[in-house]
Order: structure tokens, then C-alpha cells, then sequence
């Protein structure tokens, strides 16, 4: 049952980044977020639906529901058929999808600017009035079985990557693949999809970006007549997960698996997340990550050890940052054809020690300060992009300034703020350092 609501408050806020156009925000009565960024260089338009809603907000026990619920939301509504969503956009020359994570799921259709109306009244529907039978649910659930089969269980590396995000994170959600654990997805039914979808799937914990050729009072119109009139959840409980305790000791595993290829070490150390108004060891970490690990060629790992020492094929680091809580700051090495995994761990860890005694290389930090430049600048080339920045960082604890000051931020790291964060962060009792491997004797050699 729907009833009407109208718009509450109205705000323009303009982005530092010129050549993105203005952004404007503004917020329906029934707590539905609403942005829209202009973009006029094309007539299309990037329509996002996200849901502050992931895989660690899910009951304990139904691992996996969140992204159950994103394939279901492609069946039946009560004015749509199974699988007609889809087939009007694309009829309309467009291209639709969604995707989940641990701290959100969104659903998008990149289609011409003139549709914009269409996409919101096939999306508002669905965000209330989905149908499911339990045809629906034993279909749906038997694909993303399949789903974990071919990406997760077939592939050694994405069971690696699985058990070592589980031992870093001991209590926190995080430690749960966003697909599921099979035995929990196996046993995952209507009333849990149901219940879910009723709990998050609401105005009140939606946030509405388009991107595009758009002009923000039309796109306000919009979305009072098709999404304003959906009645809230109201009193959504406060995205409030279990903490990390304090971590005491380093955790190791070896991974054996036939099925390896190439054997390779990865260490991964828990890490502090971009907050809202304090991003500043969050860019400073995504600089650690470019110094460390950004370029064999140029990077303090792959200069050292593909180059010079020759025992390496690839190494890199890796941080994003962009999580509502606490997130991960990853190194890895594959080591050269005769190199064992110990020897590469202790060649990777000499490495580190010498760049904590150095610090950083001003010339290298030069560059990599412009690069950092021109891909925020790159980036804004793409209607989508922009989009899934705003999106991501407003379901990820951020706001439109935090965005907005985001470029500013990272221009203002400086090395000594690098060298910060990598003590910060390079705390052995906080990681988990795991080994790849093809047979367990090679851990007796």
C-alpha cells in the first residue's frame, strides 16, 4: 500500500572538480536520498538505486541473503512479469545490472537521458511490491550455488582469499564472503528473503544518484512523483556491527590445493577505513599502496624484487578504503620458477624493513602524486563512475563534501604522512600472512 509524501528539503552543492558539473542533493519526506550529478556532454544518464544494505548486515546464520535478494529482485513485481524489468531496458537501448557488497547493494540502468522517468517507475516498484514464489527461491538459490561453484570453490585463489579474510576478521562480519557460506546459502529460504527485503528495501535506506545529461528540478520532480509516494520503513535499526577485539598475535595459514598453478604469499593487515571528515591516513594509505606496490617497474617491491633480485614474476599492495568500518591493507608476492614461499615472504618482508628505514623516494612520490591527479580527473569522464563514487561513499558512512574534499585530500598527503600510516598500520599482530601452495610437503622442504 502506497501514500504520498512530498519533498522535505532542497540543497545545491557544487563539487570542487569543475569539470564534473554540479552536484545537488536533496532529500524526500520519506528519508530517500537524492543526487544528481550533471553531466551534459552526452544524452545519457546513469540511474543508481542504492540500499545501505550488504552482506554485514545480515542476520547471523543466513550468510548470503543480501545477495540472494539482489538476483530475486529480477523476478515478478505486481505490474512486472519475471525477467521484464530487464527486457525494458534493454528494448529501450539500454543496459541494466546490480551488485552487492558487505556494506551495500545497488541496482543501475545506463540508458538515454529521455528514459530517466521509465527506469524510475520500474525501480520504485520493485522496491516495495516484489513477488516471490518459492519456484523464485529454488531457481534463484540453485544459481548462486552455482555462482559460488565456479568462482569461489572451483578457483584455489578465491578460497585463499576467503579463509584469510575470515581469520583477520575474528569478529567483525567483514570475515563472511559477500556470497555466502554454502552450507548457510543451501538452507536460505522465502521468509529469510522476505524478511530482508522488507527490513532494507525502503526510501528511508535508499540513496538516489543520477548521473548525466540531467537538470537537477526535473530529476527532483521525478522522484517525488514515483518514489516519493513509498512509504518508509521507519525506525531502521543503526548500522551498529560487532567490533574487531584487540588482535594479539599475527595469524599464519597455508592454503594447499591440486588445483595450483603458480604459488604465491599474501599478507593482509587490518587498516583503518576513510571516515567522514578525517580521510586523510586513508589517502595516505592509498599512497603507501602506489609506493609499495602500484607498478612492477616503478614500485619499491617490484624495482627490488622483479628486477634486481630477480625472485619475483609479480608483487603488488593493495587498500581501498571505502568501508563503513575497518578495512585492509594487503601485500603479495609471487615468486620466481626455484623460489621457495619462505624465501619469498623473507625477500618481501627485507624489502619492507629497508623502505621503513628509508622512507619515501621524493621523486617517486612526485609522480605518483600527479598519476593520482589525472585518473581523479580521467575519472570523471564516465557517467557511471561518478555515479559509483557517490553512491559507494554515501552507503559507506561518507557525505557529498567528503567526495568533494576527496581530491583536495589526496593532494595534500605529504611522505612524512605516508611514512605515518605505514607504522600505523604495518603491525604484525594485526595481519594475517598466508602461503598459497600446490602440496603440503613443500612446507616440510
Amino acid at each position: 500500500m502506497r501514500s504520498v509524501f512530498g519533498l522535505l528539503a532542497f540543497i545545491p552543492l557544487f563539487s570542487s572538480l569543475a569539470i564534473a558539473g554540479p552536484v545537488t542533493d536533496f532529500r524526500l519526506d520519506n528519508g530517500m536520498q537524492v543526487v544528481v550529478v550533471e553531466d551534459h556532454r552526452a544524452p545519457v544518464v546513469m540511474h543508481m538505486v542504492w540500499y545501505r544494505a550488504g552482506a554485514a548486515d545480515e542476520p547471523p546464520g543466513s550468510s548470503g541473503i543480501a545477495h540472494f535478494l539482489e538476483h530475486l529482485l529480477f523476478k515478478a513485481t505486481d505490474d512486472l512479469t519475471s525477467g521484464e524489468f530487464s527486457q525494458i531496458v534493454a528494448d529501450n537501448g539500454g543496459s541494466d545490472n546490480a551488485f552487492t557488497s558487505h556494506d551495500y547493494t545497488a541496482y543501475f540502468q545506463r540508458i538515454a537521458a529521455d528514459r530517466l522517468g521509465l527506469m524510475m517507475s520500474m525501480e520504485a516498484d520493485r522496491m516495495r511490491d516484489l513477488l516471490l514464489s518459492e519456484d523464485d527461491i529454488g531457481t534463484e538459490r540453485d544459481v548462486i550455488l552455482e555462482e559460488r561453484n565456479q568462482r569461489t570453490d572451483n578457483e584455489p585463489g578465491a578460497l585463499f582469499r576467503e579463509q584469510m579474510n575470515a581469520a583477520l576478521y575474528m569478529n567483525h562480519p567483514y570475515g563472511i564472503p559477500v556470497i555466502g557460506w554454502r552450507h548457510e546459502m543451501e538452507q536460505l529460504s522465502q521468509e529469510d528473503a522476505l524478511t530482508f527485503y522488507r527490513r532494507y528495501y525502503a526510501p528511508d535506506n535508499a540513496v538516489l544518484v543520477v548521473a548525466g545529461d540531467v537538470v537537477p528540478n526535473e530529476v527532483l520532480a521525478l522522484a517525488k512523483a514515483h518514489y516519493g509516494a513509498l512509504r518508509p520503513t521507519g525506525n531502521l535499526p543503526t548500522r551498529a556491527r560487532p567490533s574487531e577485539p584487540p588482535q594479539l598475535a599475527e595469524r599464519r595459514l597455508v592454503f594447499t590445493d591440486a588445483r595450483v598453478s603458480q604459488p604465491y604469499v599474501r599478507r593482509v593487515y587490518l587498516a583503518p577505513e576513510r571516515n567522514s571528515g578525517a580521510q586523510e591516513q586513508a589517502a595516505a594509505l592509498l599512497y603507501l599502496a602506489e609506493i609499495l606496490g602500484g607498478s612492477g617497474a616503478t614500485s619499491v617491491l617490484g624495482r627490488a624484487l622483479q628486477f634486481d633480485r630477480q625472485v619475483a614474476v609479480y608483487t603488488g599492495a593493495g587498500y581501498s578504503g571505502t568501508s563503513l568500518d575497518s578495512d585492509a591493507f594487503s601485500l603479495v608476492i609471487v615468486p620466481n620458477r626455484g623460489i621457495s614461499l619462505e624465501e619469498a615472504e623473507s625477500a618481501m618482508d627485507e624489502v619492507i624493513a629497508q623502505f621503513m628505514q628509508d622512507g619515501v623516494d621524493i621523486k617517486q612520490f612526485e609522480r605518483i602524486k600527479m598519476q593520482i591527479r589525472a585518473s581523479e580527473i580521467y575519472a570523471l569522464d564516465d557517467v557511471s563512475d561518478l555515479a559509483e563514487r557517490y553512491g559507494r561513499a554515501l552507503t559507506s558512512g561518507l557525505t557529498i563534501e567528503d567526495v568533494q574534499a576527496w581530491p583536495d585530500v589526496l593532494q595534500a598527503v605529504t611522505p612524512e604522512d605516508v611514512m605515518a600510516a605505514a607504522e600505523a598500520v604495518f603491525d604484525r599482530d594485526r595481519a594475517v600472512t598466508g602461503w598459497l601452495m600446490k602440496e603440503t610437503e613443500e612446507v616440510a622442504e
